[in-house]
């Protein structure tokens, strides 16, 4: 959104004021350190560390990340505060939505032994809509659940209302936010418990409430069925017609039965199942699923069932397929050794759910194995060559260790001008270009690469957050975007879109020469 370049007052409300320009700078200049924090803490858990060395390290990165959090809700609050908010709407998939919040969060709650999931009864549905802005709220409703809740875990759903207007919904298993601050929750430095002072600014749901008005809608939170709280936003948006394909129920007339000792599991699953036109059965004991299945019904079976991390054992009489968290795909080879049919990632998609479920229907020889989840993939981009272009330090090492356990080859450039050398004598497969160099910007050296014919991918590598970053990225020219500090999925994202190769072209030098200009 653009703003007057005068529009945000001083600490007095008379004084200077600070600027869009530099706002955004002030952005960077905090995010760039933190970044390199957080990717160093990271990098860190994953060598071996005494358990004393990594409650330390854990500390360190939960202090990050919360830092990190303040710094992104203050400015944000702030620039939504200068003006009006402008509103981009475009088609936005429902299931699509919900999918890349949960997929966002996934790794941090299970690290606190949580799930998310989603479901929704009208996922096929597209709505016109600001999707940015849609998505901003959701993941500030489930970043707080998360945030708050001990055990179980978190869903998300959406759904249209009978007076034509869209509701979303986040419902946890934490505490519930008690009625007397129901009416303060949405304020500005507001907190439900004076606890939570160390764990949050208060503006996360200031802002979702200032998005939510934008969109002539409202938010709220209520008391969840089984305790715990359910935050909503409500608002007026438009809906697509469904394709014909939408209503095609490829598990009409079949039964799934789904065992998960996690209340958010089952009840995720048993949507989706339903949203497939299937009969979901559901337990949280295998020998509890049994007696409510027959041998022609296929089982979902959590390996959070199993005592001390040891497999689930499946039932001999019928096909099974076994619910894994992404870090947990080591185990997928000793499931199907087992016996069992396939995996489905969690959190579950719904279309592979569908699939596999046929898949385990039928004999090997039958029908084809369904294909591996793009989340359990050993790397992403195995022989891909990407130029690094960051002049941080820290962060370079942070990325170039990322990108090397993903398959990559890297190169290394410190300014817009040595990425442009190094574009003139060599091909990649993938340019990450940090937004402020030392020179000229990733911007402009964008602009150059483009006008002397280079169609190489670049994707945008910076520590500024906002919408209009992205605009003026895409503006130059860049295919996608990163944020810093530099998130693992992400950066899996980009590559597997921009930089996978076919298996035919085994060495780089091998590569058109698309990358080549001068």
């Amino acid at each position: 959104m653009g703003l007057p370049a005068d529009d945000i007052d001083g600490p007095d409300g008379q004084g200077e004021r600070i600027s869009t320009g530099q706002l955004a700078a002030l952005s960077h200049e905090f995010r760039t350190p933190l970044s390199g924090v957080l990717g160093m803490a990271r990098l860190l858990e994953g060598t071996r560390l005494s358990a004393e060395q990594r409650a330390y390290v854990s500390a360190m990165r939960d202090s990050g990340e919360h830092l990190l959090g303040l710094v992104n809700e203050l400015l944000d609050f702030a620039r939504l505060g200068a003006g009006k908010i402008e509103l981009r709407a475009a088609p936005v998939p429902v299931e699509d939505l919900l999918r890349a919040v949960c997929e966002l969060l996934s790794p941090r709650a299970h690290e606190k032994g949580l799930e998310i999931a989603w479901a929704s009864p009208d996922a096929d549905a597209v709505l016109i809509a600001d999707e940015s802005r849609l998505r901003q709220i959701l993941l500030n409703f489930a970043g707080n659940a998360v945030k708050f809740t001990a055990k179980g875990g978190v869903l998300l759903d959406a759904a249209p209302t009978r007076d034509g207007r869209w509701r979303f919904t986040v419902t946890d298993t934490g505490p519930g936010v008690s009625q007397s601050a129901r009416d303060l929750i949405f304020d500005a430095f507001a907190q439900s418990d004076p606890s939570h002072q160390l764990t949050g600014s208060g503006l996360g749901l200031a802002i979702a409430r200032r998005l939510a008005l934008a969109m002539d809608g409202e938010v709220g939170v209520e008391t969840a069925p089984d305790g715990g709280a359910v935050f909503w936003f409500e608002a007026p948006l438009e809906t697509l017609a469904a394709s014909s394909q939408a209503q095609v129920l490829p598990l009409a007339g079949l039964r799934v039965g789904i065992a998960s000792a996690n209340p958010v599991v089952r009840e995720a699953a048993s949507r989706q199942v339903l949203a497939c036109g299937g009969e979901p059965v559901v337990a949280d004991q295998v020998e509890a699923l049994l007696p409510l299945t027959g041998p022609q019904d296929v089982l979902l079976l959590d390996h959070a069932l199993g005592q001390a991390g040891r497999k689930v054992r499946r039932p001999f009489d019928r096909p099974a397929l076994i619910l894994l968290a992404p870090e947990e795909r080591d185990r997928i080879a000793r499931y199907r050794a087992s016996g069992f049919c396939g995996y489905l990632i969690k959190p579950l998609r719904r279309a592979s759910l569908a699939e596999r479920v046929l898949a385990a229907l039928h004999s090997a020889a039958d029908q084809p194995q369904a294909p591996d989840d793009d989340r359990v993939a050993p790397a992403a981009a195995p022989g891909a060559r990407v130029l690094l272009v960051e002049d941080n330090p820290v962060n370079a090492l942070l990325a170039r260790t990322l990108l090397t356990r993903e398959g990559c080859s890297v190169d290394h450039a410190l300014t817009g001008h040595e990425a442009l050398a190094a574009l003139q004598v060599g091909t990649y497969d993938l340019v990450l270009m940090d937004m402020r160099l030392p020179d000229i910007t990733g911007e402009e050296t964008t602009r150059r690469l483009r006008s002397a014919g280079v169609e190489t991918p670049v994707v945008a590598l910076t520590a500024n957050a906002f919408q209009e970053d992205q605009e003026a990225c895409m503006a130059a020219g860049m295919n996608g975007f990163l944020v810093k500090p530099l998130a693992v999925e992400a950066l899996r994202g980009v590559l597997s879109r921009w930089a996978r190769r076919p298996m035919a072209e085994a060495v780089w030098t091998e590569a058109s020469d698309r990358a080549k200009f001068g």
